[in-house]
């Protein structure tokens, strides 16, 4: 009854930790280019009290045996890098990758940084930057003073005009082998590990690189109905886990009170 304590009590924890992404997952409904995380669970070890195949005379064999296992617990909060809904913004400078890529920032300590939020805006010196004013790289140029118009194509290419003229420059995307891999490090950026493999560039549209959408942005891939659905199977999961160490607390208590 010792062992139904600790195993239903680790089922809560596992749940608990369920709840908290799920809650994330929810908190970031409206996040632009925002992944959602699925948790994985494993099984703990298992006592073993008769062993399956174990020799029992006379040419006999166990056809199974007798384990105990003692809970649960989480393993991984996988990123998932489905296509998030697509939004019209009409503003010049956002931006939307349709498929695989991520567009490259570098970071204040001066290391680089991936996002797939395309929100982007334009510095007092022309640079594009994040909403943070993070300068996004990727092949970016500083925007012409005096530009009036920005005009970005499928394939990367973005074109400015205004008083002084028109120029044109093309960006580019990077990818990883292992994109569940990268490290969260909030505000939509995420850094390159030995997991995810190292950074692959190449142009939108080409070699399996998604495209770029001008004027959109891609909405976070979290959906709401489904997520609800897994809030009420974590709590429900929760419950019943928490009404085993009831039992097992009830069971031990007529085991204390037990008279000869």
């Amino acid at each position: 009854m010792i062992r139904s304590l600790y195993s239903s009590a680790s089922g809560m924890n596992s749940q608990q930790m369920n709840l908290d992404v799920i809650a994330n997952n929810l908190a970031n409904v409206n996040t632009t280019g925002f992944k959602k995380n699925k948790i994985e669970f494993q099984d703990l070890l298992y006592q073993t009290t008769r062993a399956a195949g174990a020799d029992q005379g006379g040419g006999n064999t166990l056809p199974a045996g007798i384990q105990v296992g003692h809970g649960s617990h989480p393993v991984t909060t996988a990123k998932i890098f489905t296509q998030g809904e697509m939004t019209k913004t009409g503003a010049e400078l956002d931006m939307a990758i349709q498929g695989s890529g991520f567009f490259e920032v570098t970071l204040p300590d001066g290391t680089t940084g991936y996002t797939r939020d395309g929100a982007f805006k334009q510095s007092n010196d022309g640079r594009v930057v994040t909403s943070d004013g993070y300068v996004v790289q990727s092949g970016f140029q500083p925007i012409p003073a005096g530009t009036n118009n920005i005009s970005i194509s499928a394939t990367g290419d973005v074109t400015t005009s205004g008083a002084n003229g028109s120029s044109s420059f093309k960006i580019q995307l990077s990818r990883f082998a292992n994109p569940s891999g990268l490290d969260s490090i909030g505000n939509n950026l995420y850094r390159e590990t030995e997991a995810s493999g190292t950074a692959e560039q190449g142009s939108p549209g080409e070699s399996g690189f998604g495209s770029v959408a001008g004027g959109f942005l891609e909405m976070s891939n979290v959906k709401v109905v489904e997520e609800m659905v897994n809030l009420i199977v974590a709590q429900r999961a929760y419950e019943v886990n928490s009404k085993a160490v009831q039992a097992a607390d009830e069971m031990m208590q007529l085991s204390n009170n037990l008279r000869r």
